[in-house]
């Protein structure tokens, strides 16, 4: 793709933002750049990317769309945002980071992870075990820097493993990742794709495009991923935990098991995993499939699996006082994830969560519960949201406060020995702090100091 003197419009100046003007100016494109946010709240971000000549537009500034020749959106800027709509009717083609990086690759080696759990942890898994295989590989997307600063001198032989969002996936056109993996699916982000149906087919943007080169990593016990099965031209790799399948990577006996239809073969004992939960061994099987199609082989799999610990903020051990157990869950920014998470630590829980307000519904949250916590904190937008649906089911131990440290302490205060204290909010963080690790720094924080 020529983007040589063409004039592109950057809209975010997030992670994605910088990493595509990084790469625009290599490419010898005019930049254009806009963000919502003031030239005093930018200003580490701008210092960044000083040197890159480039027209900046904050504080909701107005663009001339008139001779703009692509957009590149920050993956958070909603469809039906202005700058979004202006460009449309201007008949700009608007895209993402994921979008331009697949147009201008050398390499074909780009593998794309997503689902509505489980992402961070499969694309870390994914990227060590390449590595451990001796693959130049680049870890990009939501996790690590954003893939366009990367791609853009990249060599064929190299290996690009992307965490990809809903978000990214939207305003892809041509994307074709040599293979995909899709976790699972359950409603989310349903602020900002208007309904189920709208993000569905956002994630399902990940095979569009694939062919019969290609392969597709699929979640079995997930009836949505199921039934794609005779409808796609790509190769597909089921995984299921609950399942003994005719072809896949499934359990059994209690190991794991991949059989390719022809041979079966045990690659390891599931005790050997040292990361918590039923989730994480989804996460794991889904990075096994993906190893398998891309050639890995069987002991640098089975070695790598062994001595992964898991990643930060996701059911990430912080520390133990008075045989009381902290749990970091910050990366749980949805129902589904929160109810992984209490299925995954050990009870009595005293649960704290609460944040920004996606548009779900808590109901499911509260039935999670059963009878493994024992107390619920909540805090943040959806505070009162939270509090109804608890009422409503019949659930009435809950305490109200307003920051993670009150949060912290009142969760130690009314602790008993064997309790764990768990965040993990069933919300995205951006009511109180920028990110979902920074939520989790702070809730790290405050449990330090109370050891302190």
């Amino acid at each position: 793709m020529n983007l040589s003197d063409k004039k592109v419009l950057v809209l975010g100046l997030g992670v994605t933002g910088v990493s595509s003007i990084k790469c625009l100016n290599e490419l010898g494109a005019k930049i254009i750049v806009t963000d919502n946010k003031s030239e005093d709240k930018l200003q580490e971000t701008l210092k960044k990317i000083e040197h890159i000549p480039m027209e900046l537009h904050l504080n909701n500034g107005e663009i001339d769309f008139n001779d703009i020749d692509l957009v590149i959106k920050s993956p958070g800027i909603p469809p039906n945002s202005n700058m979004i709509k202006k460009a449309m009717a201007n008949s700009i083609e608007v895209i993402t980071d994921i979008e331009l990086a697949y147009r201008i690759s050398p390499t074909d080696n780009i593998i794309a992870i997503t689902g509505t759990n489980g992402k961070t942890t499969s694309t870390i898994l994914t990227g060590e075990i390449f590595r451990a295989a001796n693959l130049n590989t680049y870890v990009v997307g939501n996790v690590g820097t954003g893939i366009l600063e990367k791609i853009v001198r990249a060599k064929k032989s190299e290996v690009f493993v992307i965490e990809a969002s809903s978000f990214q996936l939207e305003h892809t056109k041509i994307f074709k990742p040599k293979v995909g993996l899709i976790t699972n699916i359950t409603p989310d982000h349903l602020d900002w794709h208007g309904n189920f149906d709208n993000y569905l087919k956002s994630k399902y943007k990940i095979f569009k495009n694939q062919d019969s080169d290609d392969h597709l990593v699929l979640n079995y016990d997930d009836k949505l991923l199921k039934n794609l099965e005779g409808n796609l031209e790509s190769n597909i790799i089921f995984f299921s935990i609950k399942e003994i399948l005719n072809k896949g990577i499934y359990i059994n006996n209690d190991y794991i098991i991949i059989d390719d239809g022809k041979y079966r073969r045990r690659l390891m004992p599931v005790n050997e995993i040292k990361i918590l939960g039923k989730h994480n061994l989804e996460n794991v099987l889904g990075c096994i499939g993906i190893s398998i199609a891309m050639g890995v082989k069987d002991e640098i799999i089975r070695n790598v699996i062994k001595d992964f610990n898991g990643v930060e903020h996701r059911i990430e051990f912080v520390a133990k006082k008075r045989e009381i157990s902290f749990y970091n869950d910050s990366k749980g920014t949805n129902i589904d994830a929160s109810l992984k998470a209490i299925e995954s630590v050990s009870p009595p829980i005293i649960l704290i969560a609460g944040g920004y307000d996606k548009g779900l519904d808590f109901d499911d949250l509260i039935k999670g519960f059963k009878t493994k916590v024992k107390a619920l904190v909540i805090l943040g937008q959806t505070k009162e949201k939270i509090k109804n649906a608890a009422l409503s089911n019949m659930y009435t131990s809950i305490y109200e406060v307003n920051s993670i440290k009150e949060a912290v302490d009142l969760s130690f205060d009314i602790g008993d020995e064997g309790d764990s204290i768990l965040l993990s909010p069933a919300c995205a963080s951006w009511d109180m702090y920028n990110s979902y690790e920074e939520r989790g720094r702070d809730f790290k924080d405050c449990v330090i100091r109370l050891l302190e």
